[in-house]
């Protein structure tokens, strides 16, 4: 059974949660004080398959162990993360990035792109259909640095993973509702993206955050996350706002990620 490392034992969530997936058999979980650099240290060394953490320290504190004790993938610079929206009718999105890249660069929106798409392959029932959210919908918003953005995104994703189903820029309705996305894509010559995303990138920090949060407290969604992405090993930075049962989907979400 997969082990997973809670190491802020001093939470009385944790505890309820790490009793509930226990009690699932979800996975083995281990609660024991230890700051993140020794937790991170014993996840390299293999005594725990993932960590659950944050909930108490801050995503600084979660990032900074993570980059100096596991280190990045190969062949990637950024590190990002990623949440996991269930709603209620049923519906699962995935959403990058609302927690860590601030307002990335195009290669760095492309490293996104590709670990979010792949991490989502894991999660989603469904192949990934990734849209690269915009207030403008192809071309439609003019002339604007960040569709500028997502244009170079598009082009080095072209080269670096062409197998990757992702379109953009759009805007959100016309990502997820297929009337709207058949309407605006018709002038850009049709998308098998519009209307159909299940893996939402938005394209600066700011967007993600305002996004995933309107999704919790509007939309009655289902939240797990911050889930990182990049590092060498699957880590969760919890938000302090987390409850036992998002600690718990976050726990359940992160175990599809263990190699």
């Amino acid at each position: 059974m997969q082990k997973v490392l809670f190491p802020e034992a001093a939470n009385q969530y944790i505890h309820a949660a790490a009793n509930i997936l226990k009690q699932n058999a979800s996975c083995q979980p281990i609660v024991e004080a230890c700051d993140m650099a020794k937790a991170c240290r014993q996840l390299k060394a293999g005594a725990t398959d993932a960590i659950v953490a944050g909930i108490d320290w801050s995503s600084r504190d979660v990032i900074l162990a993570c980059r100096d004790h596991l280190g990045m993938q190969e062949g990637f610079k950024t590190f990002s993360s990623l949440f996991v929206a269930d709603l209620p009718d049923g519906q699962r999105y995935i959403l990058s990035d609302g927690a860590t890249c601030k307002n990335p660069t195009a290669e760095q929106l492309a490293d996104i792109v590709i670990l979010t798409h792949d991490a989502a392959a894991k999660i989603l029932t469904m192949p990934p259909r990734v849209a690269i959210l915009s207030f403008s919908t192809f071309g439609s918003g003019g002339k604007d640095p960040s569709i500028d953005k997502t244009a170079a995104t598009l082009e080095l994703l072209s080269v670096r993973r062409p197998d990757i189903l992702v379109d953009g820029e759009m805007q959100l309705d016309a990502a997820v509702n297929e009337r709207i996305g058949a309407k605006k894509a018709a002038a850009h010559g049709g998308s098998p993206v519009a209307g159909r995303a299940n893996v939402l990138i938005t394209p600066d920090i700011n967007s993600g955050n305002i996004l995933y949060k309107s999704l919790e407290q509007f939309a009655q969604a289902k939240i797990a996350g911050p889930i990182l992405l990049g590092f060498n090993s699957p880590v969760s930075d919890l938000s302090r706002g987390s409850t036992v049962e998002d600690i718990v989907f976050t726990t359940e979400c992160l175990l599809k990620l263990i190699p």
